[in-house]
Parts: structure tokens; sequence; C-alpha cells
């Protein structure tokens, strides 16, 4: 490892000490606790995504190094989610706590390093339209060939399997050698991960509904707390706010304000069999592990938060009709044009999509300009840049009218009367592009 250039080195620093090797740097993280690292250069291709965030916090990284800490299994696996968030919250602390310590050990050894939280999101100013975080932990583990990701979208490591948390550490020096080589498939083709998640937000063909996993796992924090001081502002009486939420979810909130964010399921990390260590139980005996796993989670009678007439509601009423829906507002909402365009890939609900086939050209007008094209098409959506295609049906309005009517703060009727919105095309077919966007 060579260090950066001297005009990135503090003024007036004492002379660079001896060159770091990378054997050395990941021998420091061992020694400061970590259960595997791993070492991956800033210009990596899989980091194309991770670099303008990367450097704009800090300019002279030019390796990142993974961390990886090991959860306890069995808590990750208990039906009591007090006992799973306290995992959670603890390994998460000790991940921070292992960055920092080999930051100090670079620091005492003249090179410059930080490290990022590793929870998210953090950087909320311009959230959701631009990212909040400053690094993907899991694109950076995935790319220093620390594992691979599974179809629960989570890390899946080699021995360890899923139950690990992860955090980097940006460095600017340049490593003598990087990324081991991984020779590793976790990708089979049990799909507990899919049967066992509440929403049913993981779906057998790979498909991600990121707005099912969002307003229901993290209900008691993010969007969810938006819409919950958004009931407490907006109510006329005690009554009139207690009709809204109940006195155990108001409760849940404090715990989540006291103790830190209590996630209310992580069932596809706790029964995902993948990894030498977790393995083991599931090909001695796969009736077992679903008994011992699998069936306390999925038999849980538990509250599950769903917005109606999405994917999501239908899922719990078919598939767990013994757990409780509880009907909320969407978790994630849009804040700029932008945001809106960016967020429909995360909402969109191929369910209700069945039997629509339209190309929608829309056009925003005032400070928040935009064109895009929405393609809708046997289930799947494309959202393009620019005006491509014949459309069906055009729509164009004054970008801050569209946000208010998408946040229920003015009608479609009034929007339309008052000219600030208008169509080209069917009005049905505005209709259906609403029934794939629940809101």
């Amino acid at each position: 490892m060579t260090l950066a250039s001297p005009e990135q080195m503090i003024q007036g620093a004492s002379p660079p000490p001896a060159p770091l090797s990378s054997s050395e740097l990941l021998q420091i993280a061992r020694d400061c606790g970590a259960d595997d690292c791993g070492l991956v250069p800033i210009d990596h291709p899989a980091l194309a995504p991770e670099r303008a965030s990367v450097l704009a916090a800090f300019p002279a990284t030019r390796s990142l190094l993974a961390v990886v800490g090991r959860m306890n299994r069995e808590s990750v696996r208990s039906p009591a989610r007090s006992i799973s968030n306290l995992e959670f919250h603890r390994a998460g602390h000790a991940i921070d706590d292992i960055a920092r310590a080999i930051v100090r050990r670079l620091e005492d050894r003249g090179i410059r390093a930080l490290n990022p939280a590793m929870a998210f999101p953090m950087e909320m100013d311009n959230f959701p339209r631009e990212r909040g975080w400053v690094v993907s932990h899991k694109r950076v583990a995935e790319a220093a060939g620390l594992g691979r990701m599974g179809l629960h979208r989570n890390l899946i490591h080699p021995r360890f399997g899923s139950f690990v948390l992860l955090d980097t550490v940006l460095i600017a020096a340049e490593c003598d050698s990087f990324a081991r080589p991984l020779d590793f498939n976790p990708c089979f083709e049990c799909k507990l991960c899919v049967a066992a998640c509440p929403v049913g937000a993981l779906k057998p063909d790979g498909y991600f509904d990121f707005s099912a996993c969002l307003t229901h796992n993290y209900q008691q924090f993010m969007g969810g707390f938006v819409n919950f001081v958004e009931d407490v502002a907006g109510s006329r009486s005690v009554a009139d706010f207690r009709s809204k939420v109940s006195y155990a979810e108001t409760v849940q909130r404090w715990q989540s304000l006291s103790y830190g964010p209590n996630y209310n399921a992580a069932y596809c990390l706790a029964v995902c069999p993948a990894g030498e260590d977790v393995i083991g139980a599931y090909r001695a005996d796969k009736g077992q592990y679903l008994r011992d796993v699998v069936d306390p989670l999925t038999a849980r009678t538990e509250p599950v938060f769903v917005v109606r007439e999405t994917d999501a509601a239908d899922h719990v009423a078919r598939r767990f009709p013994h757990k409780r829906i509880r009907w909320v507002r969407p978790a994630a909402r849009a804040t700029s044009i932008e945001g809106f365009l960016f967020g429909m890939g995360l909402s969109f609900q191929p369910g209700k999509a069945a039997g629509l086939k339209a190309v929608y050209h829309f056009t925003f007008t005032g400070p928040q300009a935009a064109k895009a094209t929405v393609v809708i098409d046997n289930r799947k959506l494309q959202v393009l840049p620019g005006h491509e295609l014949e459309p069906n049906l055009r729509v164009t309005a004054r970008g801050e009218s569209w946000l208010r009517f998408l946040n229920k703060e003015i009608s479609l009727f009034r929007l339309l009367a008052t000219g600030a919105l208008r169509l080209k095309g069917p009005p049905r077919l505005l209709a259906a592009f609403g029934k794939c966007f629940p809101s």
C-alpha cells in the first residue's frame, strides 16, 4: 500500500511513514475485531454507482476496506421482535466500533481514513430525490469478494450466510493487492425468503416490491414516522388520534426513539440457510428446518402494515389470513418530479398492472420541468427520459401541482378544472395508471 500524494496530506504533517501492505491492513482489521474483511479500489467497475458519493464525502479515497461482523443467528430468528432488534442494534454498534478502531490505527500510522455510518439513511437533506447514504456497504463487500447478493437483496457470506452486518472504511491510500477470487454461488432454489416475507415483497421470479418492504418493515421510522407525526398534528382530539393510531403503536414509536429503530420483520435473513456455518441443518432435514426456523415466523400473529389496493394487501389476505392487516398510508412520497420519476420503479405494482398495455407521455412545466415516457406492458414498467414511442395518453401538468395531487393536497377534479392538468387521450388510462401506483 502506498500513501496518497503529498498534496493530499495535511500541511505540516510529519514525514510519511513506511508503506503499509494490503496484508498488514487486513490484519489490522482482524485485530480490531472484524470477522472478515476485503479490499477494493475506488475505480473498480462495480463501484461506479458509489464513486461520486464516496468522493464527495472523502475526496482522498483511493481504496475501500469492507468489514464483516457476524450476528447471532438464534437472536435474528426469534419471533420476539425485541430480541431480534436488540441483536441488530448491538451488532450494528459493534461493527461501527470496529471500523472506527481501524481508522484510529491507520491515523496512528499517518494514513488518512474515515468510516461512514453502518446504518442508513443518514444523509437526509435531499432524500428521497437523492440517496440517503454515503456508500452501499453491500456493494463494496460484494466487489471485495466477501459474498454474493441473494434473492433477498442482502449479502450472503460464504461462511456466515446472511447473518452479517457490514461497514466500510474509506482510505486515502492505494493497495498493492485487491479482491480475492470468490467461487461461491449462494442462490439455490429454496425460496424460503419468498415464503417467509409477510408482505410478499420478494417474488419467485426475482422481482422486489420495495414499497411493500418499506411500508411494513420500516413502519416505525423513515416515512412511517413522518405519517405518524402528521397524524398527531392533524388530530382534533385524543379520541381522534386514537382512531388513527393504536395505544400499542404509539408505545412502539417511543421504543424506536428510545432504543433504536424497530424493524417489523427481517424474516428473509432469519430463514436463509445459505453459508457454510448455517446450511448443515437445512441439508440434514429440510422438514425439520422449516418447523424450527420458518414456521414460527410465518405462524406468528402480528400486525402487517400495508397500503390499500396493493399487491402486498392481496398477498397478506391470501397467504397469511391469521395476521392482522393494518391499513396505512404509503411510507414513501414524492417531493420532486425527479423523485416521482425515479420512485415509480420502486412503487410499481405488477399485480395491479395485469391486462394494462399503454404508453404515457408526461410533460411537466414550471420550475421542475421534465419530459418522460412511461411504458406499462405485460406487468412490467419502463420509465424513459424524453418522449419516445407513440403515446396512448399525453399528460401535461405543472410539476408543483402534480406533486400536490400525489400527496393528496389537491383533487384531480380541481387540477382538471383549473387547467393545471391536461389530458390528451382516454382518461381511463390515467385511472389505470393510478392503480399501478396506489396511494
